[in-house]
């Protein structure tokens, strides 16, 4: 039901499970509410809105962000919406208040938290906008890339293919992805040949042998895996950024003494998602596409097995669609 004059009720249409859903089942992230309905990517039609919304109408196809945001507040303003003050703001849905695996969804402060979908845009096209995609896409601006850069992204998993997107957007010299899964590589090789591609285990020795100055100008840290870190500021070149989009299980080490001298740059936090409707417009131009992550769907009812089955990585697995209601 409609708590305030700013919610929209939306009639979820499709959704997908996170990789961030499997951290609320395990309990490594403290803020979720226990007994809350999780789910933060979706899609649907929005079935009822406030008397105080003014960017969305009952009809409309919408992507929900994975944040709440109020628009208003310092960090807002200054598009640091992950950290908006409000009591609602920031990741909520499917955290601290129900999400959208299920049939509805209260959505606080419609106006900032949904984007219309256009017309030619289809619901599995919009599916990961409001989430993984808003963080490849926020993680590729943080990061300042320059078209002379070789940019090594750690992690082939669905937030580090939107983010291998959103950073090929930004036409680097060269981009390399470290990635343990041969599935995954494979994947890789597949769909974007013009990448370089190593493993954990060679990943140093590569990165140095395949950039200009000792290692990469810029790194992404997408996997959030037990060495990763290290691995990701160690292939970073002296005075290079090390972008940390990961969430991490436990705590990192950050061992000064060893990178004294290197002078790095790191930004790290959560994705600050206010770039949906960019996001949007470059679908609907073909310019992103994260359909293929999709490999397999499963009916609401059904949910409980695609769970079995992301969280076990079983039947080469990528994304899971959940559909709720209408297809499109």
């Amino acid at each position: 039901m409609i708590l305030d004059d700013r919610d929209a009720i939306v009639r979820v249409t499709l959704a997908s499970i996170c990789t961030s859903d499997l951290h609320i089942k395990h309990g490594s992230v403290p803020r979720a509410v226990p007994g809350i309905t999780v789910g933060h990517e979706m899609v649907g039609i929005v079935e009822k809105v406030g008397p105080a919304v003014l960017s969305v109408r009952p009809g409309d196809r919408v992507t929900v962000n994975v944040e709440t945001f109020c628009g208003h507040c310092f960090f807002c303003q200054h598009g640091w919406v992950n950290n908006c003050i409000d009591p609602n703001g920031g990741w909520a849905l499917g955290c601290r208040i129900d999400g959208g695996q299920a049939e509805y969804v209260r959505v606080p402060y419609a106006d900032q938290s949904l984007d219309r979908i256009p017309d030619p845009v289809t619901d599995r096209q919009a599916l990961f906008v409001g989430d993984i995609l808003a963080t490849g896409y926020w993680a590729a601006q943080i990061s300042d890339i320059s078209p002379d850069d070789t940019v090594l992204i750690i992690g082939a998993g669905p937030t580090g293919i939107c983010t291998l997107q959103c950073v090929l957007l930004k036409s680097p010299k060269r981009v390399i992805v470290c990635e343990r899964e041969e599935q995954r590589l494979q994947f890789l090789h597949r769909y974007y040949p013009q990448v370089l591609a190593t493993t954990p285990e060679k990943a140093l020795d590569y990165v140095r042998r395949n950039s200009d100055h000792g290692g990469a100008d810029v790194v992404l840290e997408v996997a959030g895996g037990a060495e990763t870190f290290r691995m990701a500021w160690q292939c970073a070149r002296p005075n290079g950024t090390v972008a940390v989009v990961a969430l991490y299980d436990g705590p990192q080490q950050l061992p000064l003494p060893e990178m004294y001298g290197k002078n790095l740059t790191f930004k790290t936090g959560g994705v600050d998602g206010c770039s949906c409707a960019e996001i949007l417009k470059l679908i609907k131009e073909g310019m992103l596409d994260t359909t293929p992550l999709i490999t397999h769907t499963f009916p609401l009812e059904e949910i409980e097995a695609a769970y079995d089955l992301f969280e076990h990585r079983r039947d080469n697995v990528i994304k899971v669609a959940i559909e709720i209601g209408e297809k499109s």
